[in-house]
């Protein structure tokens, strides 16, 4: 039986096709990132990263190797945020129940901060990008607490996207301390019952500095809040992906932006036709 053999060139051939669909690819993705900001942007985009677990498993890897690839995409993430505009970037890195996971997890966890920041902080300068956390700090490891202080001390001026680390955080917790502080300061004459609103109760939340998200992504295709901004996520448009986050590109984000585009944010009233977003 007389084979056919491999035309001259082949290989260089099919990495030619390959590096021209990726051209390809990668302008229609620009044409869509421009479509997107002749629409009305989302100012706080907020994401569960959930996935790298199941990422890891398919392979057969360590559960931190799922974890250092999600880095990875938080790098990718963060850039185009920067690019269209947006204004805050809130990514659920470590919540309050993450502690009862197995011992070596949490430990590599608690590295990913320091190892994360301490190649992609430059980056993060140059492009002004502003570092904040919110979570509780005290039972952080010192390194943990070290990495991301040095971030938001280096970058504190910057007036360009922020990068909104929910680290230690539960919103439970944190309704229920705000509650708390609310009525410590009714007994001590700071403030009159009467005066309690849901604006000034924001103001006793970790996010009170920042605007509630105006889109929430959720990766990995599980369809629930996992105890994240409770409050803040009250009028916020939610995007489910089933797209494990080491996964999320660029084009996941965008198709995310693009849905949360196409809808009609009324805040519980009745929007006008016609009328345009605020």
């Amino acid at each position: 039986m007389k084979m056919e053999s491999i035309p001259s060139g082949g290989p260089m051939m099919i990495n030619k096709l390959k590096f021209w669909k990726t051209s390809k690819d990668n302008d229609a993705l620009e044409e869509r990132i421009n479509a997107l900001k002749e629409l009305p942007m989302p100012k706080h985009v907020a994401i569960i990263m959930d996935g790298n677990g199941r990422w890891a498993k398919k392979r057969a890897l360590p559960r931190v190797a799922g974890h250092h690839e999600g880095m990875k995409r938080v790098r990718r993430i963060t850039r185009l945020a920067s690019k269209l505009g947006i204004e805050v970037l809130t990514l659920y890195a470590f919540s309050t129940e993450n502690w009862k996971r197995p011992k070596n997890e949490v430990e590599y966890l608690m590295k990913l901060p320091g190892e994360f920041l301490g190649t992609f902080l430059p980056e993060l300068k140059e492009e002004n990008v502003r570092v904040q956390m919110m979570g509780y700090k005290d039972v952080l490891p010192e390194h943990t607490l070290n990495a991301v202080g040095k971030a938001i001390t280096e970058t504190q001026h910057n007036n360009g996207l922020i990068l909104n680390f929910a680290l230690n955080y539960g919103s439970r917790d944190e309704i229920v301390r705000a509650v708390k502080n609310i009525i410590h300061d009714v007994r001590a004459g700071k403030l009159d019952v009467k005066d309690i609103t849901e604006a000034n109760f924001s103001d006793y939340l970790m996010s009170h500095s920042l605007r509630d998200p105006d889109l929430l992504i959720r990766t990995s295709g599980e369809i629930r809040l996992s105890n994240f901004m409770l409050w803040q996520l009250a009028y916020t448009e939610f995007f489910f992906s089933d797209v494990l986050w080491p996964d999320f590109n660029e084009e996941n984000l965008v198709e995310a932006i693009e849905v949360y585009q196409q809808r009609s944010r009324r805040y519980g009233g009745l929007k006008s036709e016609g009328e345009e977003e605020e």
